[in-house]
């Protein structure tokens, strides 16, 4: 069955351009790939995905698309045909791409409002092999979404794009997979929006190294470091001059696809954090909102 395999990149609109574009390259460890007066594309040195975020000049912060990859292009065909009979609306159907990597893909709303893409062919960029102490992203590991019928938008993303349960926390957070890593997708209650989008680091060592350098230019800790139970990933997370929150996070659970059976984690202080070391919480970052423009198509 044709199937989500992995996550592209993440498009925002920012109202302050420059800042968003510093914090990425200058603090968070990311690498420019292309840009114009009012848009940016980064890149992570570890991987060979062509960009993983892009920036757009807007009125207000804001999530402009959830890009995310198939095997083919009959793959793409197909699972835009179950999205549309699902009752999603489709923004354009497969089609050419007109971002920088190129591909075939098509664009819909999320039942709840979220403008996603899954596309193919996109084209290569470079990668390096990187080093313990590097200290910078190899790339995007998972993204954590809120929905007001949450359980609703998990029978979506399983049903519709192929995803797995891994694991829930409670019967409020669920972790979904589309490939060997424990979870590229997790969705909690609460209105229509992005929680935060995680990127992998090289090991503890490479994460701890991160944390030290967006300390050493200013970024506080939100919460962490620390190291979840579902997953067993370790994490820090931080948030972007315009608001968004971005984790480091390593050694994330390898799964088998396809026989995972998922357990269900009672929430507690240690099973949230297993080394209860942390500073901060799910507190102390950004209080999920609405995400501005739901189901307002943004060519990003």
């Amino acid at each position: 069955m044709s199937r989500v395999t992995e996550i592209r990149y993440v498009g925002y609109g920012v109202a302050d351009l420059e800042a968003e574009k510093r914090y990425y390259t200058e603090v968070f460890g990311l690498e420019p790939v292309a840009g114009e007066d009012d848009r940016a594309w980064f890149k992570t040195a570890g991987s060979d995905e062509h960009h993983v975020v892009g920036l757009r000049r807007a009125e207000a912060n804001r999530v402009d698309v959830i890009a995310l990859a198939t095997d083919s292009r009959a793959d793409v065909n197909a699972l835009c045909a179950r999205v549309e009979a699902a009752g999603a609306r489709i923004v354009h159907p497969p089609r050419a791409l007109t971002t920088p990597g190129g591909g075939y893909g098509f664009r819909f709303f999320s039942p709840d409002g979220l403008q996603f893409e899954i596309s193919a062919d996109v084209a290569k960029g470079s990668r390096r092999e990187l080093a313990r102490w590097d200290g910078v992203p190899v790339k995007i590991s998972h993204i954590v979404l809120h929905s007001p019928d949450h359980q609703a938008m998990v029978r979506f993303f399983t049903d519709v794009l192929g995803f797995k349960v891994s694991d829930w926390l409670g019967d409020f957070m669920c972790f979904l997979r589309c490939n060997s890593a424990h979870h590229r997708l997790a969705i909690l209650p609460g209105p229509p929006c992005l929680n935060h989008v995680a990127y992998d680091m090289l090991g503890v060592d490479d994460m701890m190294r991160g944390i030290h350098r967006l300390k050493q230019r200013g970024v506080e800790i939100g919460w962490g470091p620390g190291r979840h139970t579902a997953g067993n990933n370790t994490f820090s997370y931080f948030v972007t001059p315009g608001g968004f929150v971005t984790e480091y996070t390593s050694e994330l659970e390898e799964v088998d696809f396809e026989t995972r059976e998922p357990t269900v984690y009672t929430p507690a202080p240690m099973v949230m954090d297993q080394w209860g070391i942390g500073v901060g919480g799910p507190q102390t970052l950004p209080h999920p909102a609405p995400n501005p423009g739901l189901f307002v198509a943004v060519d990003a």
